[in-house]
């Protein structure tokens, strides 16, 4: 029994190690192929923990070897037009210029109860509020609606709002990260004199802290009280 509990620990360690290399991706977004592949990984990585007499390589030999696939699979999708449409498929358009297609429908299995589900997940309640609407190779839906009913945008009043950047988390938990700070081109006495000015005595005292390229500084103690600052003026 200890036995088995070992090989389950490191086979777990190391199945999430091989999902890591594979890359950043949620469930829903994997490819077709991804999917398979993660799959196998589980159903080969649960053989060595059948039993105490299955060595833990017939677990981790395949798992290599599906990551080895993986990658090679993947090379070959992103240098080739016609593998990646193989391996992936392509998006199909089931809402074009308004119009629903049945015949995109039918030929991806996908009714018109999906199509409201994925519609309603995309906050759009009525569907004759779509210009465009593409399933993606990976399931998901992009939606595109119609000129009348997107939101309002700032050029579309001519405006030109200043862009502020990437926020990055500057203070988690009360505990400074220097090298976003760094990467915002701001020290420590900066941050500082933020916090003075938001009557904030310590690091330690914020809860998190947020802040933009352009300066714009979000704070909020671990009382819940929320402020906001520059770091410009700081």
């Amino acid at each position: 029994m200890f036995n088995v509990i070992i090989k389950t620990g490191i086979l777990y360690f190391f199945a999430m190690l091989i999902m890591r290399l594979m890359g950043k991706r949620q469930a829903g977004q994997l490819q077709p192929f991804e999917l398979i592949i993660a799959v196998m990984i589980a159903e080969v990585a649960s053989t060595p923990m059948d039993g105490a007499g299955v060595p833990i390589t017939y677990g981790i030999v395949p798992i290599i070897t599906l990551l080895a696939m993986h990658n090679a699979i993947a090379y070959v999708a992103m240098k080739s037009q016609v593998a990646r449409a193989f391996f992936s498929g392509k998006p199909s358009i089931i809402i074009h210029k308004g119009i629903i297609s049945e015949k995109e429908l039918k030929k991806l299995n996908y009714n018109l109860n999906d199509l409201l589900e994925q519609l309603r997940a995309k906050d759009v309640m009525s569907i004759s509020d779509v210009h465009y609407a593409v399933l993606e190779t990976n399931g998901e839906l992009s939606v595109m609606l119609k000129p009348a009913k997107r939101n309002l945008q700032p050029e579309d009043m001519n405006m030109a709002p200043q862009n502020p950047g990437f926020c990055y988390d500057i203070i988690l938990d009360g505990k400074l990260k220097p090298d976003n700070l760094e990467r915002l081109g701001y020290t420590k006495t900066d941050i500082l004199s933020v916090l003075s000015k938001s009557n904030i005595k310590t690091i330690k005292h914020v809860f998190i802290a947020t802040s933009d390229e352009a300066g714009s500084v979000f704070l909020q103690d671990y009382h819940g009280n929320q402020t906001t600052g520059s770091m410009q003026n700081g």
